[in-house]
């Protein structure tokens, strides 16, 4: 029995501290899941199994990025004074339709329709969840948002797994799955949220200005730098693979190899780094701790194209391992210096802004990566290695500019630890 009630605590414990985080983490785990299967054969779906060609595909994903990126403010200032969970979940509901009606689409045009309004739901969704976070995180915010994040790696991971599988049959059927796979994950996701608790609205001080995150200058710069450090991510996706297979003689296998050490590395490591990076002193500092370790995992990728076959993966792998912990660090600073520079009652409005920056950056990173990185080739690496460490070198001076300007004691507090 005793062994049995430790068992126990210690899943919980890895679950969750309470019941409101283990319902939070289990919704976003199932929707990660569905993102899982979804994202690695999308556009697949529509070039192969529509017809559509690829140029009209983009052409359709990024105007519905573009109008997205005008939701997240609205809808989370809507989730301030309405509820985040309510807000949420009628974003999940539309996304889950919006997904299932891809199966019907045949056209450039219904593309683009059905896209755009999954992305004003996402951008929606993404600003309440924010604000859910907070209410749901508690006395220990920073523990719970490393331990949801490394749920979310996971889920992602087992989904991907699943849409090999799909890819593997290539059948117009086993797309379809996928898509309606993803489908039932939003309206699961908002079915579980049910369970947790009606969190009161926080009521705004009187006089306040409806867009205070956009008067907010440490967080608007703030926003600046972390979309500006969000091109991180794409060049483990987009920009290291096309490296790997032209300019370096490491073996083609070493593609999947960068994915897996990527995503495992998160999932092992975040909660372990993310759980002692607590208030905007320890956000700063993470932040420029990322940016030295970008430093030195981009400039160990470029070198991979001088080394021989097993040299060349061994430092991409060397180099994928360094970035992920850059990863890491970066995204407990997001959560650190985002959520912390933010008051209870406006983090809907704050987290939308910051998608706004982050979602911006991610739009843009394709074309920068591939046009200036790759065109300079190594200057190209070393020029992207500074440009991260001096994002990161401004992550302290950060935090103390906004610790001055927060109302709170205890976010004084850390700038005076500064």
């Amino acid at each position: 029995m005793i062994k049995g009630g430790l068992a126990g605590s210690g899943i919980r414990r890895v679950a969750g501290d309470s019941g409101p985080e283990r319902v939070l983490i289990a919704a976003s785990f199932t929707n990660r899941v569905g993102n899982g299967l979804f994202n690695a054969a999308s556009a697949l779906y529509f070039t192969l199994i529509v017809g559509l060609p690829a140029a009209q595909v983009g052409a359709a994903l990024t105007i519905a990025g573009v109008i997205g990126l005008g939701a997240g403010i609205p809808g989370g200032h809507l989730a301030d004074r309405r509820g985040a969970r309510p807000v949420m979940m009628a974003a999940l509901a539309v996304q889950a339709v919006s997904m299932a009606a891809l199966v019907l689409v045949e056209s450039w045009a219904a593309l683009t329709v059905v896209a755009t309004a999954g992305q004003l739901a996402a951008a929606v969704a993404g600003a309440a969840w924010g604000a859910l976070v907070v209410r749901v995180g508690g006395e220990r915010p920073a523990r719970f948002r490393a331990k949801l994040r490394t749920f979310v790696n996971l889920g992602v991971i087992l989904g991907t797994v699943g849409a090999g599988l799909a890819l593997a049959a290539g059948t117009r059927g086993a797309y379809v799955t996928l898509i309606l796979g993803n489908a039932a994950s939003f309206g699961l996701c908002a079915v579980l949220l049910l369970l947790l608790p009606r969190y009161p609205v926080l009521a705004a001080p009187p006089r306040q200005q409806r867009r205070l995150a956009f008067t907010d200058r440490p967080f608007l710069v703030f926003t600046a730098l972390y979309g500006a450090m969000g091109l991180q991510y794409p060049v483990v996706s987009l920009l290291l693979p096309i490296w790997i297979s032209e300019h370096t003689e490491a073996p083609r296998w070493t593609v999947a190899a960068l994915f897996a050490v990527n995503s495992l590395f998160c999932v092992l490591t975040q909660t372990r780094i993310g759980s002692r990076i607590e208030t905007p002193h320890d956000g700063g500092r993470a932040f420029r701790t990322a940016g030295l370790l970008f430093l030195v995992s981009c400039p160990t990728m470029a070198l991979a194209a001088y080394a021989p076959v097993w040299a060349a993966a061994g430092l991409v792998l060397a180099a994928v391992f360094v970035h992920s912990l850059g990863e890491v660090w970066e995204s407990s600073a997001g959560f650190a210096l985002g959520f912390g520079f933010a008051p209870d009652h406006a983090q809907g409005q704050y987290q939308g802004l910051l998608g706004l920056g982050f979602n911006a950056g991610q739009a843009l990173a394709p074309a920068i990566l591939t046009t200036v990185v790759l065109g300079l080739g190594t200057a190209g690496w070393l020029l992207l290695a500074s440009f991260f460490a001096a994002l990161g070198a401004a992550g302290p001076a950060l935090a103390r500019w906004g610790a001055r300007t927060r109302p709170g004691p205890n976010v004084v507090a850390d700038d005076v630890a500064g």
